[in-house]
């Protein structure tokens, strides 16, 4: 009998204690999520109504007069995410593939400090390297500083994904392709790399869209342009610079257009977010 009252008491203990973790788990979970709801709705709500398309179709307007669009921004936002994407996809992707394939090596394990060191760095910190290392060498502001310092932003991302998803990739698989006598660059570019493509996919989405909204590099780098700019060589305007400025400009014709940017740029990110999730989950390779 006493046995049987210890058993029954551990059961009711052990249940209770489950309650109280699922409790905690669903709190917590609903810390994380509220404010990100309440932030998605508030930008909606302000910005929604200010969207038109004069506003993807037509350049900003002079100070002080009404109307105007961001068009000059959205070129050249994807102008100088694109050249970065260019520089570190490639870059991201060959060196997570060395990690994942010299695990043990003493310049893989010094790889990895740098580029958890590099994913810790303040993006405004970014932006001043680059502009150390371009905008005064070169003697002027430009898209392609500012494309260096998000590329360096992207970096971290890619690599880790590309790494993290390659050591999931049972070394039968390699093994299969060595026996039949495949050298090893065919066996990385045609065994490896095409069963890691969904993350790898996953962690260039995801980087890109980390970095479309940054603003504090490219106030150092590409610093802004209230025209069309096409040249890289060029000062830039880009969508976050541009709420910035019109945001914390007085008039409110120029902050109408900055919660409508506002939200186009969320949107934006949710979409490509979105389409991270999908490729992850629809392209994901089982073993």
């Amino acid at each position: 009998m006493q046995n049987n009252d210890k058993n029954k008491k551990s059961v009711r203990l052990n249940i209770l204690k489950d309650r109280i973790f699922f409790i905690t788990i669903i709190g917590l979970s609903l810390i994380t999520v509220v404010p990100l709801i309440l932030i998605l709705f508030y930008i909606t709500k302000n910005g929604i109504l200010f969207v038109s398309l004069d506003l993807f179709t037509k350049l900003p307007k002079a100070t002080g007069e009404l109307g105007g669009g961001i068009f000059n921004a959205i070129v050249g936002s994807l102008i100088i995410v694109s050249i970065s994407a260019v520089i570190a996809i490639p870059v991201g992707i060959l060196s997570g593939i060395y990690l994942s394939e010299n695990q043990e090596s003493r310049l893989g394990q010094f790889a990895r400090v740098a580029v958890d060191v590099l994913q810790g760095v303040p993006s405004i910190i970014l932006g001043i390297i680059a502009y150390v290392w371009i905008v005064l060498p070169s003697g002027g502001f430009s898209a392609i500083s500012g494309s260096v310092a998000l590329a360096m932003m992207m970096l971290p991302l890619i690599i880790k994904n590309t790494e993290e998803t390659l050591k999931l990739i049972p070394y039968s698989v390699k093994e299969a392709a060595y026996s039949l006598g495949v050298p090893y660059y065919k066996v990385v570019l045609r065994v490896v790399l095409p069963a890691g493509l969904s993350g790898i996919l996953t962690g260039v989405l995801v980087g890109i869209a980390r970095i479309m909204g940054e603003t504090a590099p490219l106030l150092f780098t590409s610093f802004g342009n209230p025209y069309t700019e096409l040249n890289p060589f060029k000062p830039m305007e880009t969508i976050p610079h541009i709420i910035f400025t019109y945001a914390t400009s007085p008039y409110t014709d120029w902050q109408n257009i900055a919660w409508g940017a506002s939200f186009i740029l969320v949107a934006f990110v949710l979409f490509l977010n979105l389409i991270a999730k999908v490729v992850a989950s629809k392209w994901k390779v089982k073993f």
